[in-house]
This record gives structure tokens, sequence and C-alpha cells, in this order.
């Protein structure tokens, strides 16, 4: 086989996005604890600055990956939603009743697991929502590498957990992570809003006007002291689904991005987020209680909060478990439901400034995203393989 069909195998694969994610972060622990740390540390320092007779944007290039890349990353998170709840997974209540009840459930408990951790410290206590999210790639990539062994169901349920989990991560960021609000630059930014309206009421075909629009609505939001990552997704949610011509720009969109998010844009901030610095760490410093609450967060919180949401739903007979998934399959699940990495790390740069808090953070993150990686595996790989599979296999075995 050449190596671009392989390569070109290797990316169509469900879990490609994980395993390249998995790549970036231990590229990214390898070169912060080598000789490269310092060039590593001091390039992700440097300044990138975009002025115009002195005034502009002129940011370290760690804030140009976190507030600028990830502003695209939250754009097709908006994508996504928008197509869900107009035409998928979240169109029917009735279907997003559990997953929706297990997502709310997983974002509650390792909050509070992590408070329990850190209630006493008034710094660490900001953190609590780092181990609140799940990340959808990593997630995603470890299931598909069970293959058949699962329900096709329980990847549907997975993916509508995941997006409700981000909208619930949306939100908190923007409720609870906006340190100051500079309100004149939010009065400016009705104005691209209002073109944007203006763009979708008219059933625009050409993407490029809501992209030069929502640019300069992010740099308006990033002004006024609002995370300007919320700037992507509001933008989003103004793209078409149906354009004047009975085309989807959305579509369109959403599937030219895919790729460039997956593949370039969120490895990308793997690498420049997940360089923990070793040098000088014991195994005590694991169990302080920053990182340990975000890893137990992660991995007790979230089992709790999936399984224990799940199981009351059903139990009160409000929804039933999606079709050939068994309680084994949920409690996997829940346990992969603790792999935060990408949205976590995010949140923990919007809640500590200090080098030494971040590097606790990403210790926290690293290790109990692992956890619930291969904790999650090994459930479900040890899981009877469902119904349907057994009974297909049985006739190709007999031939």
């Amino acid at each position: 086989m050449s190596l671009a069909r392989a390569l070109d195998r290797f990316f169509r694969h469900d879990a490609a996005g994980g395993v390249l994610l998995m790549a970036s972060a231990l590229l990214a622990l390898i070169v912060a604890n080598s000789a490269l740390s310092g060039g590593y540390h001091d390039l992700l320092l440097k300044k990138f600055s975009i002025l115009l007779d002195g005034e502009g944007l002129s940011k370290p290039l760690i804030l140009w990956i976190n507030d600028g890349l990830m502003a695209i990353f939250f754009f097709l998170i908006g994508l996504e939603l928008k197509h869900e709840m107009v035409e998928g997974k979240l169109k029917n209540p009735r279907d997003v009743m559990l997953p929706g009840m297990a997502a709310v459930g997983g974002m509650a408990l390792p909050a509070l697991v992590f408070l329990a951790f850190n209630f006493s410290d008034p710094v660490a206590r900001g953190g609590w929502a780092i181990p609140a999210a799940t990340d959808i790639a990593f997630a995603v990539g470890v299931l598909a590498l069970l293959g058949k062994r699962v329900p096709a169901a329980l990847k549907i349920f997975l993916l509508t957990l995941a997006i409700l989990d981000d909208l619930g991560a949306i939100l908190i960021i923007a409720l609870f992570y906006t340190k100051e609000l500079h309100v004149d630059y939010l009065y400016v930014a009705l104005l691209p809003l209002a073109g944007l309206f203006l763009l979708n009421r008219a059933g625009a075909h050409r993407i490029a006007p809501f992209i030069l629009l929502g640019t300069v609505l992010w740099v308006l939001v990033l002004k006024s002291g609002v995370h300007a990552t919320l700037a992507g997704v509001v933008t989003a949610f103004f793209i078409p689904l149906k354009d004047k011509y009975g085309k989807s720009p959305l579509h369109s969109l959403e599937h030219a991005l895919s790729p460039y998010v997956l593949f370039l844009i969120v490895p990308v901030f793997a690498f420049a987020n997940a360089g923990v610095v070793l040098q000088g760490l014991t195994l005590g410093d694991l169990f302080a209680p920053l990182p340990m609450g975000i890893a137990a967060g992660l991995v007790i919180g979230k089992q709790l909060g999936v399984f224990g949401a799940t199981w009351l739903v059903v139990r009160a007979g409000w929804a039933k478990l999606p079709h050939a998934v068994t309680w084994a399959h949920i409690y996997g699940l829940a346990c992969l439901a603790g792999i935060g990495f990408t949205m976590s790390l995010f949140i923990g740069g919007l809640s500590f400034d200090d080098q030494a808090q971040m590097n606790a953070v990403r210790l926290g993150v690293l290790a109990g995203s692992a956890v619930s990686a291969i904790l999650g595996y090994a459930v479900l790989r040890l899981s009877p393989a469902h119904r349907e599979d057994a009974e297909s296999a049985a006739p190709a075995a007999a031939e």
C-alpha cells in the first residue's frame, strides 16, 4: 500500500482525530521536558501584532491560538449545534431527554467533586468548571477503536451528550469567565450582528460576507472583555441552513471546516497547551488539591454524573436506554465522558494566569483524561458484543 493511500485511510478513520490529539499532547510533553523546553515556551510567548497607526491587536502567540484559532473551533461547534437543533439529534425533545440529563449530571457532579477539594482556596475555586467538559474528538476516537463491539446507538448517545456538553461549556464561559466588561465595544458589535441577521434573512448564498462580519464581531467581542470564542458560536448560528437557491451554506461550511479543525487547529491547541513541565514534580504534586480536584472530577465526577443521571431518568420511566445499549455500555460511556482534554485545558487557561497553577491544571487534566480513556476502553472492550453483531457473525463463522 502506498503512503498516500495509507494516510488517506488513517484520516478517514473515526479514531484519527483522537489519535492525532494524543500524539500532539505527547509531543508537547516531550518537548516541554527536553532541551527544547526554553524555545518552546519562548515561542508561545512571542508577541504577534496586527496594528494600524499604532492601534490594533498585540498578543502572545499562545493567546492567538487560544482566542483566535479556538474561535474557529467554536464556530464549527456552533454550526454542528445549529444543524443538530434544526434537523438532527437535538430536533426531537424526546430524543434529547436521556443524553441531555446525562450531560447535566456530567457537568454538575465533576464541578462539585472539584469544589470538595478546592473550596477553601478562593483562587483555585475559580477552576470549578475545568472538569465539567468532555472532549468529543478524543472520546469518539476511543469509542471508534472498539469498532462494532459496541452498538451504533451508543455512539449517537455519546455524540448527543458531548454536543450538549459543549453547549453547557459555552454558556459557562459566557456567564462566568468574563473578567472585565467594556460595554461600548458590545454596542458597536451590534452593527456586524445586524449585518449577519440581514444576510441570514436574505438567504445569502456567499459565505465570505458572513466570515468578514464574523471576524469584525470577533475583534469587537475580544476588545469588550467577553471571551472572543463566543463570537464564533454566534456567527455560526447566522449561517443559513438553506439559502435562496435551496442549497445549504451551513452544511458546505461544516464539511469544509471539519478536517482543518480536527487535524490542524485542535492538535495545534493541544501542542501549545499540554506541555506539563515535569522537572521537580513528585507524585505528591498530583495529589495537591488543584490537580487532584480536576482528575477526581473527570474520573469520579463524570462517572457518577453521567451514569447516575441516566439511571435516574430510566428508573423514573421518563426514557428508555437506546436500542441494544446495556448498563455496562452506559458505564463505559460515562468513563469516556471523563476525557476532558481540549475543553478542560481551554477553561483552565481562562481560570488561571499563573504558570505554576496552569502546570497543575495540565497535570490534573492529562491524568484524569488518561485514566478515563483507559477505564472506558477497558469496560467497553470487556462488555459482551451486542446481539446484532453476534447473530451476524454466526453465519460467517459457519461458512
